[in-house]
Formats: structure tokens, sequence, C-alpha cells
């Protein structure tokens, strides 16, 4: 099968490999262009103000972090749980995880105010800062996952894949959960201090990771001009199932453990009814959209077993993703700070006022830009080395993979 991939050969389609590099080096030019536009005359061009100091572009950041996190767990579930059928994909998750990753924290870098500052937050690091924590853990993945492809890919080591395989299993849940952490530890903002916010993250994860390997499997299958056995997909289907199902559970806890606070429900009332386009994204983008339609689409009996309907619901996944979280991210700080709970202040400074957020196009040509990288790295990866699975299914039925 190999010699029939043709991304992998020079004599193979090369104008369909060069016309997917140029359309991802497109998207990241458009990207750099919004970059440097904004260095030039600062976040005034943006819809971010002192008030929402993240916005569209963290959440297409934090989403790919935490999608690729979720997306090495089908090389994990392979490599730590022994399932043969996962084994197969673990080359191309772990690379779509360090491109994901790299196209994520590539986003983050007009935070620093200046890039060259990217190197003092890689160097030197407050560990009573989750945000140092972070870091450690990015630099990291980077290391283990890269380590782990060597040994999946060279026949020498491939007995130590199940041992570094382990390591980067625990590590990117550990990085899942300095992610959440993030939000969870900032006490000041009450949509946001909770312990449920890492776990939640971990499990929102495995169903942004699956939906874009799924995604991202079926697009090479297709460009390569290869058949993905149905039946593989539909495997992956049910686990997808299964972790949207967790996600929504996840998120009917969230709710209900703020609600069972008195001094929580008015952050709820904002959220569940009366946040405007907070609210509508909310019910229509993450529980909708990302949730309910894809389970719909997925167990239904007219579509379970249909594999555009199955990569249907994967896109909604990703969708409801970016909808939970800018929900998250946006409308946490669009809620009224509480400066001193229990009290009455009064200031001319946004007291009591949801604050405003209109993004504009420059932040949303950055966000895309993560996207843009991570395909481009992607697509340049499966034409340079041989990440596409290689299936013997009667193999896997008989070892019940």
């Amino acid at each position: 099968m190999a010699n029939e991939v043709c991304l992998n050969q020079e004599s193979c389609k090369p104008e369909q490999f060069w016309g997917l590099l140029a359309l991802g080096g497109l998207v990241v030019l458009g990207a750099m262009y919004a970059f440097f536009t904004l260095e030039h005359h600062g976040h005034v061009l943006t819809g971010m103000n002192n008030q929402i100091v993240w916005g569209l572009p963290h959440v297409f950041a934090v989403f790919l972090i935490v999608a690729a996190s979720g997306v090495l767990n089908v090389a994990s579930i392979g490599s730590v749980f022994g399932k043969k059928l996962y084994k197969a994909r673990a080359p191309l998750s772990g690379m779509l995880a360090l491109s994901m990753l790299a196209g994520g924290l590539a986003v983050l870098v007009l935070d620093l105010g200046r890039p060259d500052r990217l190197v003092v937050a890689m160097t030197y690091y407050n560990f009573k800062s989750i945000f140092a924590w972070n870091m450690i853990f990015y630099n990291g993945f980077f290391a283990i996952v890269g380590l782990y492809l060597i040994t999946l890919m060279n026949r020498n080591l491939k007995a130590y894949s199940g041992t570094v395989g382990l390591i980067a299993f625990l590590w990117r849940i550990a990085l899942t959960t300095a992610t959440g952490s993030i939000f969870g530890f900032l006490v000041a903002r009450v949509g946001y201090n909770s312990a449920l916010m890492a776990p939640m993250f971990i499990i929102m994860s495995f169903a942004y990771g699956l939906a874009s390997f799924l995604l991202v499997q079926s697009a090479m299958y297709k460009w390569n001009g290869l058949l993905l056995d149905e039946r593989i997909l539909s495997r992956m289907k049910n686990l997808l199932g299964v972790f949207i199902a967790a996600s929504l559970y996840f998120t009917v806890v969230f709710h209900l453990t703020n609600l069972y606070f008195a001094k929580q429900w008015a952050f709820e009332r904002f959220i569940l009814l009366d946040g405007g386009v907070y609210t509508n994204v909310f019910w229509i983008g993450q529980i909708l959209i990302g949730g309910v339609f894809p389970l719909l689409l997925l167990f239904s009996p007219g579509t379970r077993k249909s594999i555009g309907m199955i990569l249907l619901a994967s896109l909604l996944v990703i969708i409801g993703g970016l909808a939970q979280m800018f929900v998250t991210i946006v409308g946490g700080q669009a809620f009224p700070l509480v400066m001193f709970p229990g009290f009455v202040e009064s200031s001319s400074f946004y007291d009591g006022v949801v604050h405003a957020y209109s993004p504009t196009i420059w932040e949303f040509l950055l966000g895309m830009g993560g996207v843009g990288i991570a395909f481009f790295l992607t697509v340049a990866a499966v034409r340079a080395f041989k990440f596409l699975p290689q299936d013997d299914f009667h193999s896997l039925e008989s070892k019940d993979a």
C-alpha cells in the first residue's frame, strides 16, 4: 500500500501536494499580515480592551492546544492500552498533535507584546504562576511526543514505544489539566473559578482531538486516493460518541454546581438566559451543534453507518468546541467583576456593566493562522514521511481491536 500513497511519492500528483501547501501557506501569510499590522498599530485595531483581554485569537489558540492534547489520545489507546487498530494510527496522531500545538502557541505569541519575549517565557519561570507551568508542559510535550514518534518510526527503537507512549499519555493529561487550571485558578472571575475546569478540559480534549483526527485521517486518505475501511471509521465514531456525551455531562455538572451556590446565580443567569450572544452561542453552538446534533448523527439508525454523516458529526464537534471556548473565555470576561464580595462599591469604571466585545477581521485572520500552520505542517509531514496508517483489518478482527 505504501507505493500507492500519492503525497509521499515525487512522481505521483506533485501538483496536488503543492496546491495544498499553497492553500495552507496563504492562510499563514494572512495571519502574518494581521500579526505585523497589530504589532505596528497595537491592539486598538482589535475588539479587545482593558475588560476583555482574551478575544477571538485566544479562542482559536486554546482550542488548538486542547485538541492537540486530545488528538494524541488516539496514539495512547494503541500504545498504552494495546489496541492494534489505534496503534496503526499512532504516528499520524503524534504528528498531528505536534502540528496543532505549534499552531495554537503561534497565535499566542502576539500576547507577549514583543515576539522576542518568547525566549524569556521559555527560559525563566515563576513557579507560583500557572502560566509558567504551562510553558514547561508545552516544551515537554514537544520533546516527549517527538521522542515518541522516533520510537514509533525507527525499527530499532520500537521496543521502547510503549514506555515512551505511557509517559506521553501522562504528560498530555497533565498539560490539559494545567490548561484548564488557567481558568480554574482565576478566582477573580466567577465564571472561571472552579475545580471542575481541569477535568472538564480533559474530557473536552478527548472529543475535540478525536473529531479532528477523524477529519484529517479521512482527508489524507481521500487526497491519496486510498479507501478507509468503513468498519474502522465505525469503531472510532462510537468512541467519539462516548466523548461527546461525557463532555455534555461535565457541562451539565459544571452549571448545576454553580447553581448550588447563591453567589454564582447571577453568572449562571447571564450565560444560560440573559447573556445575549453568549447565551445564543452556548445553547445553539455548544449544546446543539457541538453536542446534541453530533450524537444524533452518530447513533440514529438512518445515519450512523454513513461515512459522510460521521465526518459531518466530527466537523460539528469542532464548531461546537470553538463555541464552547468562546463562551468560556470571552463570556467569562464579559460578566462584570465582583471586586469586593459582600460589599457595595461605586466608581466610574464599568461597575456592574456587561463588557462589550466585537471581534475584528484581524483577530479572525490571526486565529485562522493557527489552523493554517497546523494544516501546513501536517501536509508537509505526510509528504515527507509515511504517516498514513497501514491496516490489516482481518488481523485486527482476530485480535479484537
